[in-house]
């Protein structure tokens, strides 16, 4: 495994995403509502007491690593979630031929993007979550259907995330539209994307590898709270 894509959340918001980082030196983390994600130098038990005294609410955080760790007693683990890390890696970019047309989310859209990822989880989605950048829909009519963007930016690396469908809408290809356009911008700014799914979830690791995406790792996602 490429070590940015090691620990991709410290990695990102020491790099890519510095600009939205909170935390110094081996903790950081976003605000909240842009992302749970916390990014720690190391996965350990000193390092995640740390952060509990760094951030002043008590919001779920969600803690990526390719490793089991142990939670300290200090936070709560709410849910566990296995998965894969998946990294594309096919260098011609993809031909995207879908019949419907993906137009830019603006923060006009920010409530039917949480109404739409509330309705089908693709991961954790909040108020500011549209600051990662590049979300594109696709409509009926002015409802939004379907939409993907980025997420996590680690060096050269960028994350597709928030992939969803609105459950009426699912067979039509969307999804596999939206995935192609994301591929398609990042490879054409020369990055790499990457993206994160859940083990279980056979019928979306199926399209991306499809698409050219490959298991690099395993993934362990601890989602924790304040104790």
């Amino acid at each position: 495994m490429n070590t940015a894509l090691h620990n991709p959340a410290f990695n990102a918001l020491t790099t890519g995403n510095s600009h939205l980082a909170k935390g110094t030196g081996e903790v950081r983390y976003f605000d909240p509502e842009v992302s749970p994600i916390v990014g720690l130098a190391r996965h350990d038990g000193n390092l995640l007491n740390s952060l509990h005294e760094q951030i002043a609410d008590d919001s779920p955080r969600v803690v990526f690593t390719p490793e089991e760790i142990h939670i300290p007693s200090s936070w709560k683990l709410l849910r566990f979630i296995s998965g894969y890390q998946m990294v594309h890696n096919n260098p011609v970019a993809a031909a995207n031929n879908g019949s419907a047309a993906t137009l830019p989310l603006t923060h006009e859209h920010i409530p039917q993007m949480l109404e739409l990822t509330k309705l089908t989880a693709p991961g954790p989605f909040d108020s500011r979550t549209i600051e990662f950048g590049y979300y594109e829909g696709v409509f009926d009519g002015n409802k939004v259907v379907a939409m993907a963007g980025q997420r996590m930016n680690p060096g050269q690396y960028t994350e597709i995330s928030a992939v969803c469908t609105h459950p009426d809408y699912l067979g039509r290809g969307y999804a596999r539209q939206l995935l192609l356009s994301q591929v398609n911008r990042m490879n054409a700014a020369g990055n790499i994307p990457f993206l994160h799914v859940r083990d279980d979830n056979e019928r979306a690791i199926n399209v991306y590898k499809s698409l050219g995406f490959e298991i690099s790792s395993v993934m362990n996602f601890y989602f924790i709270k304040k104790a």
